[in-house]
C-alpha cells in the first residue's frame, strides 16, 4: 500500500519524506489557498517545489471544467515535472480528458469520486488513479469504506490497472481499514500516518527498558 500525504505545506511534506514511508503527494486548490499559494504562476512553482522534496507521484489539479481547458492545463502541468500526475474531476468532460491523456501517455488521477459507477468509468477511460473520497461520504452517513470494497471487487473482476487511491482519509483507522480492503494508495494528513506509530504498550515497554538500563549504569 502506498502512502501519500494530502497537503501543500512544504514543511509537512519534508517531515513525511524524512519518515521514510511516503510515496507521493496529493494537493488541491483549497490546500494551496490554505498555505497562501495563489495565482497560477505561484501554484505551478509550488508543484515543482513539492516534486523536489518527494520521490514519488505528485497530483496536480486542473481548474477548468471544459474538455479543451482541461487538456490545455493538464498538458502544461504534465510538462512541469516527470512526477506530476494530472488530477481531473469526475465529470463528463473530465472522463473525455482522462481518455485523451491516457492515449498520450499522460498519467491521471480522477478525483471527486463518490460511486462505484464513477470509478468504473474512470478505469475504462484509462485513469492511473481513482480517488474515492471516503471521509466526505462518512460525513453524510454513507459508508466510505464500503465504496473502496466495491471498487476493489469491480477492478479485480476485470483486471483494471487503475489504482484505488483512498482520499479524504481522516484518521488512522481509515488507513488500516483501507489496507485491509486492498486500496492501492491512501492519502491523508500527516497525523493519520504518524498515528500508526502510537501504542501505549510501546511507550510503557520503552520506559521500562530505559529505567532498567539506568539501574545498571
Amino acid at each position: 500500500m502506498k502512502f501519500f500525504i494530502d497537503t501543500a505545506n512544504l514543511d509537512q511534506i519534508r517531515e513525511a519524506q524524512n519518515l521514510g514511508v511516503i510515496d507521493g503527494v496529493t494537493t488541491n486548490p483549497s490546500l494551496m489557498a490554505k498555505e497562501g499559494i495563489t495565482g497560477r504562476d505561484n501554484i505551478l512553482k509550488h508543484y515543482v517545489d513539492i516534486c523536489k522534496i518527494v520521490d514519488g507521484d505528485v497530483s496536480a489539479e486542473v481548474i477548468a471544467t471544459d474538455f479543451e481547458g482541461m487538456v490545455k492545463e493538464g498538458e502544461q502541468l504534465a510538462d512541469l515535472h516527470p512526477q506530476i500526475v494530472v488530477k481531473v474531476p469526475m465529470i463528463k468532460e473530465g472522463v473525455k480528458a482522462i481518455k485523451y491523456f491516457s492515449d498520450r501517455g499522460i498519467r491521471t488521477n480522477c478525483t471527486l469520486v463518490f460511486s462505484a459507477g464513477q470509478a468504473l468509468l474512470a478505469a475504462k477511460a484509462g485513469a492511473t488513479y481513482v480517488s474515492p473520497f471516503i471521509g466526505r461520504l462518512d460525513d453524510i452517513s454513507t459508508d466510505g469504506l464500503n465504496l473502496i470494497a466495491e471498487i476493489r471487487l469491480i477492478y479485480d473482476n476485470y483486471g483494471f490497472e487503475t489504482q484505488i487511491l483512498a482520499a479524504s482519509v481522516r484518521h488512522t483507522m481509515h488507513v488500516l481499514e483501507c489496507a485491509k480492503i486492498g486500496a492501492d494508495v491512501m492519502t491523508g494528513p500527516l497525523s493519520s500516518i504518524e498515528g500508526l506509530l502510537n501504542h501505549p504498550l510501546t511507550d510503557i515497554g520503552l520506559e521500562k527498558f530505559l529505567a532498567d538500563y539506568k539501574k545498571g549504569n
